[in-house]
């Protein structure tokens, strides 16, 4: 296809991430010109293919946008790095690699709050849609899809973990996205043959050939363009230009940070803001970048015996070669799987549904810096708890009307008590699980939050100190009925024509899981409504 200035397309589909990728591969399929942009490069470093290489990611602004937090004042002031993908298949290039769809009653909720069609009967079938599931086609999974979803290889550790969960009391869960999500046991994975998948590789790479599909990198979008309330096109710069491109209607799927933003400097969201940027009006939307949320996790950290941690991999030089080499001639070994145990349980009997996930991880982070995470220097392991259901809410906002700055980011985490009681719950859970004999056996003693640390307001306090959010942000471009509702249920920008969001930004209610799926989820279902308008 020529250069996207020299001609007009059907779809603009804005943001190249997880629900980008797979958008522009949907919507070109049957022949329609699609132009995708993404602000980031290529994605060409190697790590980004291994799946425990998002480590040496987070601190590298090629692939990340290197975000961070305002002060959050329920954390004491701490501001807090937050990730976002800034390549071929965003977030998705750089995330855990867990594949989880979340809890039906997530999507029943939707669909009740007045989201027609948003219902877990509704979307089952497009999660199927989206996947090739290594155990094959069933009531839950679908085989012929374009995403690889794999079973891990557990390590003697995360096995541990599992039947000290049993032994706490908790069931088994062989499948986390089948009938039932309660339990302990292995995460499927996003992976294909000890390698990354993620939707630039899945979707977008084979589409990528195509005479009506042009894909722009290194192109940032500065607004949207409107002809009145028509969105027909959009204005980004590219190795120094500024360029216009034309289309009969234009996606976001840029994130929840990037899509509102971009709703906010073209004149989409409070009034009030936008005069404050001098950023002319389109629609007075006041929901744009509000109801933003995100899982908290706090973790607990235990010694463990020698020869069972990650830890001791990293510090020595033949180990390191060892895994190198495992890695390169059989796709093998630590560098092959990311987290591959945890679970998802009820703080008390009498919840309806589990509000605590643990994740499980064979290593323990001593330091995050510019050079990504940074082990301990002793074998240890990690159980975080992470609050599924957040009441706490924050916002985004403009800093200026440059399309080069970073919003103002407020998580408010742990700023709701039921937040603050669930984090403590969720640490005194994690505490009993290891205390089981699977996991005693093979433990030499609590690093942190440290025995001494025992009661609520202790716990609460070790969550403020050293909690952290899990990078799954959700709701600025929040979907629903009402008046501050950013898109309707079809998920169409409510005040305005042409122009949809889809992404994780539009869920109303974060979903009790890792976020990857179901935005992979809304990009197949917004896609099919675009070719069946056109």
């Amino acid at each position: 296809m020529g250069s996207p200035v020299d001609r007009s397309f059907d779809f603009i589909v804005v943001g190249a991430g997880t629900a980008g990728c797979a958008l522009a591969a949907r919507l070109s399929e049957p022949g329609a010109n699609v132009l995708l942009l993404e602000a980031g490069g290529e994605a060409r470093s190697p790590w980004i293919k291994i799946p425990v290489g998002y480590a040496k990611l987070l601190g590298d602004p090629r692939y990340n946008w290197m975000y961070r937090t305002e002060p959050e004042t329920a954390l004491g002031g701490r501001v807090l790095d937050v990730p976002c993908g800034r390549t071929l298949g965003g977030t998705g290039a750089i995330n855990g690699l867990i594949h989880i769809r979340g809890h039906a009653a997530d999507y029943d909720g939707w669909r009740d709050a007045g989201n027609h069609g948003w219902g877990y009967a509704d979307v089952l079938s497009w999660f199927r849609h989206s996947e090739a599931n290594v155990r094959g086609a069933s009531e839950y999974h679908g085989a012929d899809g374009p995403l690889a979803v794999s079973d891990p290889r557990p390590d003697t550790l995360s096995n541990a973990f599992v039947d000290a969960a049993v032994e706490a009391g908790l069931p088994r869960n062989e499948d986390f996205n089948g009938a039932t999500q309660d339990g302990a046991g292995f995460y499927q994975l996003n992976t294909l043959r000890g390698t990354r998948a993620s939707s630039a590789g899945a979707y977008l790479a084979p589409a990528r050939g195509r005479a009506s599909l042009a894909v722009q990198t290194d192109a940032l979008v500065h607004r949207i363009l409107f002809d009145g309330d028509r969105a027909i096109g959009v204005e980004y710069a590219h190795r120094g230009r500024v360029l216009r491109a034309r289309a009969t209607k234009i996606v976001l799927s840029a994130g929840a940070f990037n899509s509102p933003q971009l709703l906010l400097r073209s004149g989409i969201g409070p009034a009030s803001q936008l005069h404050a940027h001098d950023i002319p009006v389109v629609a007075d939307s006041p929901g744009v970048g509000d109801n933003l949320h995100n899982h908290y996790r706090a973790s607990v950290i235990v010694r463990c015996r020698p020869g069972l941690s990650l830890n001791e991999l990293t510090q020595s030089f033949g180990a390191r070669v060892g895994m190198a080499l495992a890695y390169i001639f059989a796709r093998r070994g630590p560098l092959a799987t990311g987290t591959s145990a945890g679970g998802f349980f009820r703080s008390d009997a009498a919840r309806d549904r589990p509000d605590i996930q643990v994740t499980f991880w064979n290593y323990s982070v001593a330091k995050r810096d510019a050079r990504g995470l940074e082990l301990h220097d002793f074998p240890a392991y990690t159980a975080n708890a992470v609050i599924l259901r957040p009441r706490s809410r924050g916002s985004l906002r403009l800093a200026s009307r440059d399309p080069a700055a970073a919003p103002l980011i407020r998580y408010n985490h742990l700023d709701h008590p039921e937040d603050r009681h669930a984090i403590a719950a969720g640490l005194a859970l994690v505490r009993r699980i290891v205390a089981m004999p699977s996991l005693a056996k093979l433990s030499d003693g609590e690093l942190a939050p440290g025995v001494v640390l025992s009661n609520e307001n202790d716990l609460i306090d070790y969550a403020r100190e050293h909690g952290n959010s899990v990078y799954h942000p959700v709701g600025t471009c929040r979907m629903g009925v009402d008046e501050r509702a950013v898109v309707d249920p079809q998920l169409r920008v409510r005040g305005v024509r042409g122009l949809r969001v889809a992404d994780a930004s539009i869920m109303p209610t974060i979903i009790a899981g890792n976020t990857n799926a179901p935005t992979l989820m809304i990009a197949e279902r917004a896609a099919a409504w675009m070719l069946a308008e056109r």
